[in-house]
């Protein structure tokens, strides 16, 4: 995937991940770089061509892909974490983190197939995380819809591959991001991660793994649940 010259669609545009990824396609000589936001006026990056778009809206999805036929590039960014257990936590925030990072991600793919085919095949990034690979204690919502998303983009990846779109995903662990803010931890520079999937993207690979934590759970996937589970399944002292 060449960016520069490419028209460029970057879904949660307005902070965070989606607009150093806004910036950074600005910065590798992109043509035009559509920043869509649920609120396209908090969109405040120079050079950008805001539009409203909640991907969870399929009215809205279909406005975008009307206006953007020109797109050679759909960054599927746009994400929510509700933290939710799946046992005792609120079903209608379980169903909204599916919503977005399932239902949303698959919308915006069936919209702009046909439209990255007829501009000569193109790309689509998702962006994803450790957890699609993993669970933690309080993450299951996230969890579980980063794990569909990922079953996604390994799906549509061989959907789509007869038209020439290259379908990559990223996977990433703590961020300094919006998201992320009441986590004291170690984190990624956001603009390290988009760095590192647009180098990805441009070199044609299938998967990035952005940092040492997501290539590690990466590596543990053929671990045997007893193994990879164990310091969570001890059972609390009396």
């Amino acid at each position: 995937m060449n960016i520069e010259n490419a028209t460029v669609l970057i879904t949660g545009a307005n902070r965070g991940l989606g607009r150093h990824f806004a910036q950074q396609a600005l910065e590798r000589g992109a043509a035009k770089v559509y920043a869509t936001a649920r609120r396209p006026e908090t969109v405040d990056l120079p050079g950008v061509e805001p539009l409203r778009l909640d991907i969870t809206d399929p009215a809205d999805v279909a406005a975008v892909a009307a206006v953007a036929t020109d797109v050679d590039l759909l960054v599927n960014n746009a994400g929510i974490s509700m933290a939710q257990g799946l046992v005792t936590g609120d079903l209608e925030l379980i169903r909204a983190e599916l919503d977005v990072h399932f239902w949303g991600t698959l919308a915006m793919t069936r919209a702009f197939a046909p439209i990255l085919a007829a501009n000569g095949g193109g790309a689509i990034l998702n962006v994803m995380s450790a957890l699609s690979f993993r669970v933690y204690p309080g993450s299951g919502s996230y969890a579980v819809a980063k794990a569909a998303e990922w079953a996604l983009t390994n799906s549509v990846r061989l959907e789509l591959a007869a038209q020439g779109t290259l379908v990559t995903g990223v996977h990433l662990a703590a961020t300094d991001t919006d998201m992320m803010a009441g986590w004291d931890i170690p984190k990624n520079d956001p603009a390290d991660v988009v760095r590192l999937a647009l180098d990805g993207l441009v070199a044609g690979a299938l998967e990035v793994l952005a940092d040492s934590d997501t290539r590690e759970v990466k590596q543990l996937l053929s671990s045997p649940p007893e193994e990879l589970y164990a310091p969570f399944l001890e059972a609390p002292s009396a």
